[in-house]
């Protein structure tokens, strides 16, 4: 899933739809596009992340308590992180330690396995 952070803090008020109106101006993309984009207040101790599920938009506050996140500098734009910085990011880990996971490839024993998932998942 693709991430996308906003480098500048905006204003914390703002709520799904100011957040959205957000992501087409700063970002200039769609909202609904399927990304999640995170954003940062001005002191660096409260993210929002905003995520369209299948049934509509979510929108996640964490403030913390006497401490601050590992945000990018302030600057203009808009920077990509991986799935993986982001969790580390809302956990307030250093996401810059990081590394994106490479992708595998997949093996003999995966082919085999799959069929086996899909019919688990429809008896479950």
């Amino acid at each position: 899933m693709k991430v996308y952070v906003g480098m500048r803090p905006v204003d914390f008020r703002k709520g799904i739809d100011g957040l959205a109106l957000v992501v087409q101006e700063m970002f200039g993309l769609d909202s609904f596009c399927g990304a999640r984009f995170v954003f940062r207040a001005k002191r660096a101790d409260h993210i929002k992340l905003l995520v369209r599920n299948q049934t509509g938009m979510v929108l996640v506050h964490k403030r913390l308590e006497g401490a601050k996140f590992v945000c990018p500098q302030v600057r203009d734009g808009v920077m990509r992180m991986s799935s993986a910085q982001l969790a580390a990011l809302f956990e307030r880990l250093d996401w810059r330690l990081v590394r994106p996971e490479r992708a595998r490839r997949a093996s003999a024993a995966d082919a085999l396995e799959a069929p086996f998932l899909v019919v688990r998942a429809a008896l479950a």
